[in-house]
């Protein structure tokens, strides 16, 4: 394979105009061999999405899947099917075969969130090197119990907050972290407005104890985002929210709907960062902001697709710094066929760090620690929701068996 810096691109390589040209002719658009198989446990949408991203970063190919949903697997097969059309994809009948197959390096779990702990908990015996979908778990003693396993497992367990990878959030990590560029943060705000919540098989994301509540189930990518920002612990939770817009009258099998559609979320951290993050779920677009506030200036991210015809940048970074140091606004983003593929190029990005995990390389994906902190800030916002009052984060843990 070449290693020289030439610019090349995977679409480029690819492409089918290009398939006249030998592989001894081949050197912008030379194709590495796959270096790692790849089992996808779950094939839903977030499934479906990893079996492409897979095929699409190249380093790795799918080998199989398992999902005892036949929809799903169906599915799943069409979309392996556009993007490696030379290739047989394995349907396993167990999710033991799926995961204990010698001839697979890697495990990506994306099934429903209420599995994750038992599906883990057989992956885990494998030995291999393991992507879990966020959450992590849908309770406080799960999620404590899959970092335990984490601490002492030799291979990559990797937790899919794979929001770190946006683009604005790659700068903005950049910008305040590594670069210091506000100064020391001291207030951080995160916002969202959104559809609702898809359709999935037997629709149990509309459900709290299946999917552990919206603030669980879809906020612990913007609780981790708070931490990591914060770098520092939670300390308290105040939060509200209610069933506003959505699924008010939404049955499923006798059992009616109790998912939160907007809530309002406070944190407290131990360093006295402070914190927030507002929900919105009954928004005609996906509409996502950042704002950090340091004692030298202030960074403030969006990010927004709204269906409509105009012409706009999806994404957008300022940063203001007052008179004494230049401010900017950018306008981060990745390619166009990256950005396309899923969650605006974090899925990707999460994949590159995956095989770079597994390949030995330094990253800063999410670790099983930063997973549970994450739930931990989401129980807690639940909780405080149901209380109508502060959650305190130790005695929550003590609730639940833990003190650290």
């Amino acid at each position: 394979m070449p290693t020289g810096k030439e610019f090349r691109s995977k679409i480029f390589s690819r492409n089918p105009r290009f398939n006249y040209l030998p592989d001894s002719d081949r050197y912008l658009f030379a194709v590495e061999p796959p270096k790692y198989k790849f089992n996808v446990i779950g094939a839903g949408i977030n499934g479906r999405e990893h079996i492409h991203i897979t095929l699409l970063e190249g380093r790795a190919t799918v080998h199989g899947v398992y999902d005892p949903n036949p929809g799903s697997v169906t599915s799943a097969k069409q979309v392996y099917a556009q993007y490696a059309p030379e290739g047989s994809l394995v349907v396993y009948d167990s999710l033991e075969a799926a995961c204990h197959d010698p001839e697979v390096d890697g495990l990506i779990i994306s099934t429903p969130n209420y599995t994750h702990i038992d599906v883990i908990k057989v992956a885990a015996k494998s030995g291999k090197h393991i992507l879990l979908e966020k959450p992590m778990a849908t309770t406080i003693k799960d999620a404590y119990e899959i970092t335990q396993l984490a601490n002492s497992y030799e291979a990559v367990l990797q937790i899919g907050l794979q929001y770190r990878y946006k683009a604005i959030c790659v700068e903005a990590i950049y910008e305040a972290l590594t670069r210091g560029a506000i100064g020391k943060i001291k207030t951080i705000s995160i916002l969202e407005h959104r559809m609702p919540f898809l359709d999935k098989v037997q629709q149990w994301n509309k459900f709290s104890r299946y999917s552990g509540g919206t603030l669980v189930e879809k906020c612990c990518h913007y609780f981790d985002l708070l931490n990591l920002f914060a770098q520092a612990r939670p300390k308290s939770v105040f939060a509200t929210g209610s069933m506003a817009v959505n699924f008010l009258e939404f049955e499923y099998e006798g059992e009616k709907s109790d998912i939160l559609d907007n809530a309002f979320v406070t944190v407290i951290y131990e360093n006295g960062v402070r914190a927030s993050f507002s929900l919105c779920m009954f928004a005609p677009m996906f509409y996502e902001e950042l704002i950090l506030c340091g004692d030298e200036g202030r960074l403030k991210a969006s990010e927004n697709s709204d269906f409509l015809p105009i012409s706009r940048p999806n994404s957008h970074l300022e940063i203001m710094l007052g008179e004494t140091k230049p401010s900017k606004i950018t306008t981060p983003c990745y390619p166009k066929y990256i950005e396309e593929s899923g969650h605006n190029g974090a899925t990707f990005l999460e994949h590159v760090n995956f095989v770079d995990n597994i390949e030995g390389k330094e990253t800063h994906t999410a670790k099983a620690a930063e997973g549970f902190w994450s739930v931990v800030v989401g129980v807690a916002a639940e909780q405080s929701v149901k209380l109508g009052r502060v959650v305190n984060i130790d005695e929550l843990l003590k609730e639940n068996g833990l003190s650290l």
